[in-house]
Protein backbone atom coordinates (compact mmCIF):
# COMPACT_ATOMS: atom_id res chain seq x y z
CA UNK A 1 0.00 0.00 0.00
CA UNK A 2 3.01 2.48 1.01
CA UNK A 3 4.60 1.83 -2.62
CA UNK A 4 1.08 2.69 -4.28
CA UNK A 5 1.40 6.13 -2.49
CA UNK A 6 4.70 6.78 -3.21
CA UNK A 7 4.40 5.94 -7.12
CA UNK A 8 1.55 8.82 -7.15
CA UNK A 9 3.43 11.58 -6.33
CA UNK A 10 6.68 10.09 -7.89
CA UNK A 11 4.61 9.61 -11.08
CA UNK A 12 3.69 12.96 -11.09
CA UNK A 13 6.74 14.55 -10.49
CA UNK A 14 8.39 12.56 -13.51
CA UNK A 15 5.40 13.99 -15.83
CA UNK A 16 5.75 17.08 -15.02
CA UNK A 17 9.84 16.75 -15.50
CA UNK A 18 9.11 16.38 -19.41
CA UNK A 19 9.55 19.38 -21.46
CA UNK A 20 6.45 21.30 -23.19
CA UNK A 21 7.30 23.03 -26.69
CA UNK A 22 5.75 25.05 -28.31
CA UNK A 23 6.07 26.21 -31.91
CA UNK A 24 4.09 29.66 -32.94
CA UNK A 25 3.67 31.62 -36.30
CA UNK A 26 1.20 34.66 -35.29
CA UNK A 27 0.98 38.14 -37.21
CA UNK A 28 -2.13 40.53 -36.67
CA UNK A 29 -3.92 42.00 -38.02
CA UNK A 30 -3.09 39.35 -41.00
CA UNK A 31 -3.57 36.22 -39.32
CA UNK A 32 -3.92 33.98 -42.18
CA UNK A 33 -0.56 32.18 -41.65
CA UNK A 34 -1.14 32.20 -37.63
CA UNK A 35 -0.09 28.90 -36.17
CA UNK A 36 0.54 27.29 -33.02
CA UNK A 37 1.42 24.05 -31.58
CA UNK A 38 1.96 22.36 -28.22
CA UNK A 39 3.92 19.15 -28.05
CA UNK A 40 4.64 17.34 -25.04
CA UNK A 41 6.44 13.81 -24.18
CA UNK A 42 8.91 14.55 -27.26
CA UNK A 43 6.33 14.33 -29.52
CA UNK A 44 4.23 11.47 -28.73
CA UNK A 45 1.61 14.23 -27.68
CA UNK A 46 0.97 17.28 -29.95
CA UNK A 47 -1.61 19.28 -29.86
CA UNK A 48 -2.54 22.42 -32.56
CA UNK A 49 -4.21 25.45 -30.68
CA UNK A 50 -6.40 27.47 -32.02
CA UNK A 51 -5.16 31.18 -33.71
CA UNK A 52 -8.45 32.03 -35.31
CA UNK A 53 -9.35 34.18 -32.29
CA UNK A 54 -5.73 36.35 -32.63
CA UNK A 55 -7.64 37.59 -36.34
CA UNK A 56 -10.97 37.86 -35.74
CA UNK A 57 -10.51 39.53 -32.22
CA UNK A 58 -12.06 42.91 -31.80
CA UNK A 59 -10.36 46.14 -31.55
CA UNK A 60 -9.91 45.92 -28.24
CA UNK A 61 -12.31 48.92 -27.12
CA UNK A 62 -14.14 47.69 -24.40
CA UNK A 63 -16.45 50.10 -22.02
CA UNK A 64 -14.26 50.32 -18.53
CA UNK A 65 -15.75 48.09 -15.76
CA UNK A 66 -16.22 49.33 -12.16
CA UNK A 67 -14.21 52.19 -12.10
CA UNK A 68 -14.25 52.53 -8.02
CA UNK A 69 -12.78 49.07 -7.59
CA UNK A 70 -10.05 49.43 -10.44
CA UNK A 71 -9.15 53.03 -8.55
CA UNK A 72 -8.72 50.47 -5.13
CA UNK A 73 -7.35 47.86 -6.69
CA UNK A 74 -4.24 50.56 -8.37
CA UNK A 75 -4.17 51.40 -4.39
CA UNK A 76 -3.69 48.46 -3.11
CA UNK A 77 -0.72 47.36 -6.35
CA UNK A 78 1.32 50.78 -5.48
CA UNK A 79 1.38 50.42 -1.86
CA UNK A 80 2.49 47.14 -2.52
CA UNK A 81 5.34 48.15 -5.25
CA UNK A 82 6.51 50.94 -2.72
CA UNK A 83 7.99 47.69 -0.51
CA UNK A 84 11.53 47.25 -1.78
CA UNK A 85 11.80 43.58 -1.03
CA UNK A 86 8.38 43.26 -2.74
CA UNK A 87 9.75 44.70 -5.89
CA UNK A 88 12.46 43.00 -5.93
CA UNK A 89 11.19 39.48 -5.17
CA UNK A 90 8.88 40.25 -8.37
CA UNK A 91 11.75 41.34 -10.64
CA UNK A 92 13.63 38.17 -9.18
CA UNK A 93 10.58 35.93 -10.01
CA UNK A 94 10.38 37.52 -13.79
CA UNK A 95 14.32 37.07 -14.08
CA UNK A 96 13.95 33.68 -13.04
CA UNK A 97 11.04 32.43 -15.84
CA UNK A 98 12.96 34.22 -18.46
CA UNK A 99 15.12 32.31 -17.87
CA UNK A 100 13.08 28.76 -17.29
CA UNK A 101 11.69 29.60 -21.17
CA UNK A 102 14.23 27.93 -23.37
CA UNK A 103 13.99 30.21 -26.52
CA UNK A 104 14.90 29.04 -30.04
CA UNK A 105 14.63 31.48 -32.73
CA UNK A 106 12.35 33.98 -31.12
CA UNK A 107 11.14 37.01 -32.61
CA UNK A 108 8.90 39.82 -31.96
CA UNK A 109 8.06 42.44 -33.71
CA UNK A 110 5.92 45.22 -32.69
CA UNK A 111 4.63 48.24 -34.70
CA UNK A 112 2.47 50.50 -32.54
CA UNK A 113 1.26 54.00 -33.76
CA UNK A 114 -2.00 56.49 -32.84
CA UNK A 115 -4.11 58.52 -34.45
CA UNK A 116 -2.13 62.17 -33.20
CA UNK A 117 1.46 61.71 -33.66
CA UNK A 118 1.64 63.52 -30.63
CA UNK A 119 0.38 60.96 -28.68
CA UNK A 120 2.46 58.54 -30.37
CA UNK A 121 5.62 59.89 -29.35
CA UNK A 122 4.21 60.25 -25.68
CA UNK A 123 3.89 56.37 -25.87
CA UNK A 124 7.01 56.37 -27.39
CA UNK A 125 8.60 58.48 -24.32
CA UNK A 126 7.57 55.01 -22.33
CA UNK A 127 8.12 52.39 -24.93
CA UNK A 128 11.75 53.48 -26.41
CA UNK A 129 13.59 52.85 -23.89
CA UNK A 130 12.17 49.24 -23.03
CA UNK A 131 12.66 48.61 -26.72
CA UNK A 132 16.33 49.89 -26.30
CA UNK A 133 16.78 47.39 -23.55
CA UNK A 134 14.75 44.43 -25.51
CA UNK A 135 17.00 45.08 -28.43
CA UNK A 136 20.43 43.95 -25.83
CA UNK A 137 18.23 40.46 -25.12
CA UNK A 138 20.32 37.53 -25.77
CA UNK A 139 17.62 34.79 -25.93
CA UNK A 140 15.12 36.49 -28.32
CA UNK A 141 15.03 39.25 -31.30
CA UNK A 142 12.48 41.54 -30.12
CA UNK A 143 11.69 45.05 -31.86
CA UNK A 144 9.12 47.58 -30.95
CA UNK A 145 8.82 50.63 -33.32
CA UNK A 146 6.63 54.07 -33.83
CA UNK A 147 4.35 54.70 -36.27
CA UNK A 148 3.73 58.69 -35.94
CA UNK A 149 1.66 58.81 -39.82
CA UNK A 150 -1.40 56.87 -38.73
CA UNK A 151 -2.96 54.59 -35.97
CA UNK A 152 -1.15 51.32 -36.05
CA UNK A 153 -1.54 48.11 -34.37
CA UNK A 154 1.06 45.15 -36.13
CA UNK A 155 2.44 42.22 -34.34
CA UNK A 156 4.85 39.40 -35.77
CA UNK A 157 6.07 36.98 -33.55
CA UNK A 158 7.54 33.57 -34.34
CA UNK A 159 9.75 31.04 -32.56
CA UNK A 160 9.76 28.03 -30.13
CA UNK A 161 10.10 28.01 -26.68
CA UNK A 162 10.35 24.86 -24.39
CA UNK A 163 9.60 24.98 -20.64
CA UNK A 164 9.91 21.92 -18.05
CA UNK A 165 6.50 22.09 -16.22
CA UNK A 166 8.54 20.90 -12.88
CA UNK A 167 10.84 23.97 -12.68
CA UNK A 168 7.46 26.93 -13.29
CA UNK A 169 6.00 24.65 -10.53
CA UNK A 170 8.92 25.37 -8.46
CA UNK A 171 9.27 28.60 -9.00
CA UNK A 172 6.08 29.28 -8.07
CA UNK A 173 5.85 27.91 -5.18
CA UNK A 174 9.08 29.78 -4.11
CA UNK A 175 7.78 32.86 -4.94
CA UNK A 176 4.39 32.10 -3.14
CA UNK A 177 6.04 31.26 0.67
CA UNK A 178 8.22 34.33 -0.16
CA UNK A 179 7.86 36.73 2.85
CA UNK A 180 8.58 39.54 1.17
CA UNK A 181 5.64 38.75 -1.26
CA UNK A 182 3.18 38.12 2.29
CA UNK A 183 4.17 41.40 3.46
CA UNK A 184 3.45 43.01 -0.04
CA UNK A 185 0.18 40.93 -0.32
CA UNK A 186 -0.93 42.39 3.49
CA UNK A 187 0.18 46.41 2.18
CA UNK A 188 -2.58 45.42 -0.69
CA UNK A 189 -5.09 44.38 1.75
CA UNK A 190 -4.85 46.64 3.88
CA UNK A 191 -4.48 50.06 1.13
CA UNK A 192 -7.98 48.65 0.18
Amino acid sequence: MLYVLLAVPVGLLLLLAIPVTLTFRLAWPEGADNDARLCWAFGLVRLRLPTETLADAPDGRRAPEGGEDTATNAAGILAALRLRAFRRRLLRFAADLWRAFHKDEVSLDLRVGLDDPADTGLLWSILGPASALLSNVRDAALCLRPVFGEPTFELDASGRIRVVPLRLLYLAVALTLSPSIWRGLGRMRSAA
